[in-house]
């Protein structure tokens, strides 16, 4: 009898032991930062990542996902009043929108190792005001001691998501007024068990 029971309680240990393990995002030692680019230089800044979780099975991300807080946005290049109205202007619905659409959302849909080293390809669905896009990126994840790091540069082409203001794809004319429509953001997160 002793048996009987002992075995599929040793079953349940096994399975546990290698059933994908859910970790979520610290969001204070979580950052993005992105960069943006126009005909006469460049601006960079920062946006905080709102929540999220990273699915690990055997050492091998499977999933996961993350929100971005887009009232969050900060310019990091220009100070004071310049600064201001650039961040201004992004939160607005010139761009993001971000009184109406507070939040962005990546949803990881395939997460393929390159190598042994931790390099992915990773592909998931981003949304952006009320857009979803699959796009595509490269990506390196470690797991040690309970804490996984994530870190990946994203291009996004802001045309695909509605954001058309100076853009050269959507207005004729704009000469040194143009804002290159591809951005990116460099994502990089800790989670923890």
């Amino acid at each position: 009898m002793k048996k009987l029971f002992f075995l599929p309680v040793l079953m349940v240990m096994l399975m546990s032991a290698y059933a994908p393990a859910t970790y979520n995002v610290d969001v204070n030692a979580s950052s993005i930062v992105w960069m943006g680019y126009k005909v006469t230089g460049k601006h960079t800044g920062t946006v905080k990542v709102q929540n999220g979780s990273l699915v690990m099975d055997n050492g091998v991300l499977t999933g996961g996902s993350f929100e971005i807080d887009m009232n969050s946005i900060k310019d990091t290049d220009l100070e004071g009043e310049w600064a201001d109205k650039l961040v201004g202007h992004l939160k607005s619905d010139d761009f993001f929108g971000t009184a109406k659409y507070g939040t962005s959302k990546f949803v990881i849909t395939r997460a393929i190792p390159q190598d042994s080293k931790g390099n992915y390809k990773i592909i998931g669905n981003l949304t952006i005001k009320e857009t979803t896009k699959e796009i595509k990126f490269p990506a390196t994840v470690s797991e040690n001691a309970g804490t996984v790091s994530a870190s990946g540069k994203m291009t996004i082409d802001r045309s695909d998501f509605n954001v058309k203001y100076g853009s050269g794809s959507f207005f004729d004319g704009l000469g040194d007024k143009t804002i290159y429509d591809e951005f990116d953001l460099q994502v990089n997160l800790v989670a923890k068990k």
